[in-house]
């Protein structure tokens, strides 16, 4: 049994939401139907509760440099107000978590900031993480996920909707903020940190609030978008957006023990940047070997040419022989047809590639296909 609950677990359970273990939280599933929720976000808007992210300040004089040092990308390259998406490895290239980290305004001169956002089970591991790297520099590492909530809005009328809850002098702050960027903006009378990001493959924003206020700004946001057919989305629907939006998920596609290169996130690692970084040694031998990783294999999205799905862990074949393992897979709401990721070895994971998946005793053939599935229309 979950030992945490969000601050808007009282707001779920009214609005009849299943519930589920996820990272150690108890999470909405799905408040009525998950398909429901998933068409929502593609067509107009959901509003999902992401009170499980973690949040890691990290600020002082060295903050840039321990960042570009304790991750694989170069953050001190990131401009003040943007975010990059990057990986924090061990040694050995393996992957400790996928975050974004943005970068803030300096509190004050000669002072960087950034927020680190890991993934909800890896919030710890990350915190402590970096504390443990944090050890030379001249930075503070506080860990603020339990007096944090997160609250994203996405889909296409998300951007309408936020604007009913900001004043109109700060409606530019909204409507010229670019993907992967944040900014500090009155929503429902209070400045809230507000960054247009997500992980459904549409516009979209995520809202950092403080546990006291999350209630009341779910419940205006609600409001707010009654006449943009906002509804309340679930787990359920955040993994089908995900999927087809081919964005890995942690415990899925991302693990210790895979790497960057496996995962097709080679330009996510700067081996460029000048200074050291934790797992640079593994990881530029890797990619000098020139395969995904050790054994050969890389991330691969695969189209069912069928109408029965791949699932987590079920064998990929060719010829008959085992070639790989599907690390999601569903059938595509949006697309009408299964979709999965799986790692393949390297010979077989040229788009175009017909594959077979052992679905319960049965060989299905499944075509490899570029990422990503689903791409919304600008």
């Amino acid at each position: 049994m979950s030992e945490n609950y969000t601050a808007l677990y009282e707001q779920h359970k009214k609005a009849g939401a299943s519930f589920t273990d996820f990272g150690g939280w108890q999470m909405p599933l799905k408040y009525e139907s998950e398909l429901a929720e998933h068409h929502a976000v593609r067509k107009s808007a959901g509003l999902f509760d992401l009170s499980h992210m973690g949040e890691v300040w990290v600020s002082g004089p060295d903050a840039a440099a321990f960042l570009d040092y304790a991750l694989v990308g170069k953050l001190s390259a990131v401009a003040v107000g943007k975010a990059k998406y990057s990986l924090i490895c061990n040694t050995d290239g393996g992957i400790i978590d996928d975050l974004i980290s943005y970068r803030r305004p300096a509190p004050e001169e000669g002072i960087d900031k950034y927020l680190v956002v890991p993934n909800a089970g890896n919030a710890k591991a990350v915190a402590a993480a970096l504390l443990e790297r944090a050890a030379g520099f001249d930075v503070v590492v506080e860990d603020a996920s339990a007096e944090t909530s997160l609250i994203a809005v996405q889909g296409p009328n998300a951007e309408a909707i936020l604007l009913k809850l900001v004043p109109a002098e700060q409606h530019a702050l909204v409507t010229e903020l670019k993907y992967y960027a944040a900014v500090e903006v009155s929503i429902n009378g209070q400045d809230l940190l507000l960054a247009r990001t997500g992980y459904t493959g549409e516009d979209g924003f995520e809202i950092y609030v403080p546990n006291v206020d999350a209630a009341g700004l779910w419940e205006a946001l609600l409001e707010a978008g009654e006449d943009h057919g906002l509804i309340p989305a679930g787990l359920a629907a955040r993994d089908s957006l995900r999927l087809e939006a081919g964005m890995p998920l942690y415990g899925n596609e991302l693990s210790r023990h895979v790497n960057a290169y496996a995962a097709g996130l080679g330009p996510v690692v700067s081996l460029a940047k000048e200074s050291d970084f934790i797992g640079r040694d593994a990881l530029t031998a890797i990619k000098a070997a020139g395969v995904g990783s050790a054994l050969g294999q890389k991330l691969v999205g695969l189209k069912g040419t069928g109408r029965r799905a791949a699932r987590a862990h079920y064998s990929v074949l060719k010829d008959g022989s085992l070639i790989g393992e599907v690390t999601s897979g569903q059938p595509s709401p949006t697309l009408g047809y299964p979709i999965a990721l799986a790692y393949v070895d390297v010979e077989h994971s040229e788009p175009g590639t017909i594959v077979d998946v052992d679905l319960r005793g049965k060989a299905e053939p499944f075509e490899v296909v570029g990422l990503p599935f689903y791409k919304r229309q600008k």
